[in-house]
């Protein structure tokens, strides 16, 4: 069900704040980790092995969950899902710092991850209900604010946060919980108001609510997981495989510029798409030209050396965010309101499984040729994947457009 927004600039505020919220706090306590990594090993006594698990399963979550998380839309209505996985995400947190050892350590990262990949799904039905006819500046909204949550948590918790907590990584999980916590009460109290009693799906109609289990037959469902698969595979196997490769190109002196550069080219991307995202989500030749610059960024990162790398790794940054935010406007373009949950789900759980299988085929590429470059080949597939998907954005929009046109035909006919 959609709601109009547009004629009370307050209302319409108040649910953009919201989503930015809501997006910000799918990666503040997942990036929360990283930094205390350190802390983890000396207090915890994990292994390299250990910490490698516990790193895996925020992604894996992502893909496992995300249908149970259209389940729960289906049943219960947008909004409540989105709360249900804040509060998962904020208690699961905390846990990870209240809890006396590792094994509790993995069982709470699993249930914040849990309430991540419910809020997942959630989002572009949200946006699609509150922005219909602003699908895409509604979706660089919640991305940008994705972006900036992934950037303050690996930015401030060594230089702010574990000063304040006296260096406690139990007490640092517990701190970024808490703008988690708040944005859950935020929307639980504020989002009815925007969008009906529960923005939920099943007010469109009386089999909305059983429609939940992503139609695997249909091929837009896989064609848009590969393309989003394809931008998160590239973020995650390039941070994986920097320290790495900056370390054997003799410059270990870039690691953290280079960590820096890849995720702070997003940045400008996901403002610039504030004002054109509408205008290219469903234009092929956007995504085209993303992936075949992803190509050339890669090309320039392994064969330039000292800061040039630096200077590639954020243009790769750049042209992937300008690609997620397009890919994530999709199943709220290309697929009615009831089932926009659904496809959603679908796309998440193929996107992360294609994430992670192309971090562990880089990692025993290079494993098993001892070439920092063969490693990287997954990237390149990645950037290739994007082109040759391309037309799938107007061929589907054009099928959609035609569908609801004889949906709308049909329903003048019966009156």
């Amino acid at each position: 069900m959609e709601y109009d927004l547009s004629h009370s600039p307050v209302r319409r505020a108040t649910a953009l704040v919201l989503l930015w919220l809501a997006g910000a706090c799918l990666r503040l306590t997942v990036l929360a980790m990283p930094p205390v990594v350190p802390l983890l090993h000396a207090d915890l006594h994990l292994s390299e092995t250990g910490v490698g698990w516990l790193a895996s399963l925020p992604p894996l979550l992502f893909a496992i969950a995300a249908v149970p998380g259209a389940l729960l839309i289906a049943r219960f209505g947008i909004v409540p899902a989105l709360v249900v996985g804040l509060l998962l995400n904020a208690f699961g947190s905390a846990a990870r710092g209240l809890l006396p050892n590792a094994a509790a350590l993995y069982a709470s990262t699993i249930v914040m991850a849990a309430g991540v990949s419910i809020m997942q799904p959630a989002l572009p039905p949200l946006v699609r209900a509150w922005f219909p006819a602003r699908i895409g500046f509604a979706t660089a909204i919640y991305t940008t604010g994705l972006l900036v949550g992934e950037i303050l948590a690996a930015a401030l918790t060594i230089p702010l946060i574990l000063p304040l907590v006296h260096d406690s990584w139990r007490l640092n999980f517990v701190v970024w919980s808490i703008p988690v916590l708040i944005t859950a009460l935020l929307v639980a109290i504020y989002a009815p108001k925007l969008g009906g009693a529960k923005t939920s799906t099943s007010s469109a109609g009386p089999s909305a609510g059983r429609r939940w289990w992503p139609d695997w037959r249909r091929p837009l469902i896989w064609k848009l997981g590969l393309i989003l698969g394809s931008v998160n595979a590239t973020y995650f196997v390039t941070n994986a495989f920097l320290p790495d490769y900056m370390t054997a190109q003799g410059r270990p002196d870039l690691i953290s510029t280079t960590l820096t550069a890849i995720n702070l080219g997003q940045l400008p991307a996901a403002f610039l798409m504030l004002g054109i995202a509408g205008r290219l989500v469903t234009r092929p030749w956007a995504y085209a030209a993303m992936g075949a610059l992803s190509l050339a960024c890669l090309i320039g990162m392994l064969t330039m050396h000292g800061l040039w790398i630096v200077f590639w790794v954020g243009v790769l940054g750049f042209t992937g965010a300008l690609v997620l935010i397009l890919a994530l406007a999709l199943p709220s373009v290309l697929s009615s309101p009831d089932d926009v949950h659904r496809t959603s789900a679908g796309m998440f759980t193929i996107s992360y499984s294609v994430a992670m299988a192309m971090s562990v085929i880089g990692g025993w590429l290079w494993d098993l040729t001892h070439s920092p470059v063969i490693g990287f080949i997954p990237v390149a597939i990645c950037g290739l994947t994007v082109i040759v998907l391309a037309p799938t954005v107007s061929q589907a929009d054009r099928h959609f457009r035609a569908a609801n046109s004889e949906t709308d035909e049909r329903r003048q006919q019966a009156h």
